[in-house]
């Protein structure tokens, strides 16, 4: 029996979709002769757009301002998206399920649009989600755990479950008590899976479909005794 958890909170990008932008920051400082490090990875991954290009400007030593920087990213990205098409990661329906058969209101979350990120790619499962909140827009307060939380289901902390790709959410998440599973991003270039461990993410998973009930109920139990983070 779940004694804490309510909610559980998804990220799009990377966790039920795949990861079509680390690997397309990697090519976009490689292109100007910079070495793609753990630091350009979590100063440009996972902050809101703006931020993004003034830090790949500053990484990249360009004159350009983060408005035209993040345009051309993006211009980038549409190339690398003709050959990595983005696509709905296997069979996510089977966790969704779980949460739903647990009583838990399931909503999702990322950096662009609800028209891109939601309806788009994962309309086919809206019924798993939450009819009201499907999908949050968090760019503008990456990392957005707190939007989320205070904003959107108006909840205590440690009535949530986040589950994401990057470091920097289970970060956040630790610092308000909520719960988190890492789907760590694991491509050759990316620095996710030794973050993770770093924060000390006691719930990692290689595939959002590995997620099953024995997940929930032992992060439910960590957080009533206060130990998940400990």
């Amino acid at each position: 029996m779940i004694n804490n958890i309510k909610y559980v909170a998804i990220d799009t990008d990377g966790v039920l979709l795949n990861d079509t932008y680390s690997p397309v920051i990697k090519k976009f400082v490689e292109k100007y002769g910079v070495e793609y490090t753990s630091s350009i990875e979590r100063s440009v991954w996972g902050s809101p757009q703006i931020t993004a290009g003034h830090n790949l400007s500053l990484a990249c030593k360009l004159p350009h301002p983060g408005e035209k920087v993040i345009g051309e990213f993006f211009k980038l990205r549409e190339e690398y998206l003709k050959t990595h098409p983005v696509e709905v990661m296997p069979n996510i329906e089977g966790p969704l399920n779980m949460f739903n058969r647990l009583g838990m209101k399931v909503i999702s979350y990322g950096g662009r649009n609800r028209e891109y990120s939601f309806d788009r790619f994962l309309s086919k499962y809206k019924n798993l989600f939450d009819p009201e909140t499907p999908y949050v827009d968090i760019n503008a307060k990456r990392p957005g755990m707190l939007q989320i939380i205070e904003e959107i289901l108006c909840c205590d902390p440690s009535e949530v479950i986040f589950i994401d790709d990057i470091n920097r959410a289970a970060e956040a998440c630790k610092s308000t008590g909520s719960g988190f599973i890492g789907v760590p991003a694991s491509m050759n270039h990316n620095f996710q899976l030794m973050e993770m461990q770093y924060t000390g993410v006691k719930h990692m998973v290689k595939y959002f479909s590995d997620i099953d009930e024995g997940h929930i109920l032992s992060i439910d139990k960590m957080i009533t005794g206060g130990t998940l983070w400990s």
